[in-house]
């Protein structure tokens, strides 16, 4: 083997344990910044708030909100069906304070054999309390599929604002749950009229 030879490997040499070192630094710089991400996105969302990671980090969140245990408000839950699935609340009725973060499930089932997509429309009674119920975490916010025969529970996360008029002592939450892609539903007639009772008082 020429000189000329034996010097090239060796320069091959040097630039391939070169090369594989950087590979190498590359690497670990890459885990060590996937490592840092979670909780590097974890605190950014906190300072800047424009996130909430799971529902008891939001429960976190809000746990500073101001309750006035001088009031208690009869927060009822009402569902209709729309469409060839079952729809209910977990329970009927709760009974919370102004400022209060609670949270009630609701339950799914598509009762048919094939595939739907579906979507809730929220209404409330009387009328004004609409602007005094802040859902933080509500499925009516967002269209699902449910295959056929799947079964579901999802949260409504609310806080009723102490701002609700101090003669509003009960409200009600309606959804009513339709398949996307059909006409959306009117409101049910009692929903309207107890919505118009509500509004004289």
């Amino acid at each position: 083997m020429s000189n000329d030879q034996q010097a090239g490997r060796e320069a091959d040499k040097r630039f391939n344990r070169g090369m594989m070192l950087r590979l190498v630094v590359i690497v670990a710089v890459m885990f060590g910044f996937g490592y840092a991400l979670v909780p590097l996105y974890k605190k950014i969302c906190e300072i800047t708030g424009i996130n909430v990671i799971t529902t008891r980090e939001l429960h976190g969140a809000v746990k500073n909100t101001q309750v006035d245990k001088s009031r208690t408000i009869t927060v009822e839950f009402d569902s209709n069906a729309r469409g060839p699935f079952a729809f209910r609340p977990v329970k009927n009725s709760m009974e919370v304070h102004p400022g209060e973060l609670t949270t009630v499930m609701y339950e799914f089932r598509n009762t048919q054999d094939r595939t739907m997509a579906a979507q809730a429309i929220p209404s409330y009674a009387p009328r004004q309390a609409m602007a005094h119920f802040n859902k933080l975490e509500c499925f009516c916010f967002n269209e699902y599929t449910l295959k056929p025969g799947e079964s579901k529970q999802w949260p409504v996360v609310f806080v009723v604002d102490d701002k609700l008029p101090k003669d509003v002592r009960t409200i009600t939450l309606s959804y009513t749950f339709f398949e996307v892609g059909g006409k959306v539903p009117a409101a049910p007639a009692e929903k309207v009229a107890a919505a118009k009772a509500g509004d004289k008082s």
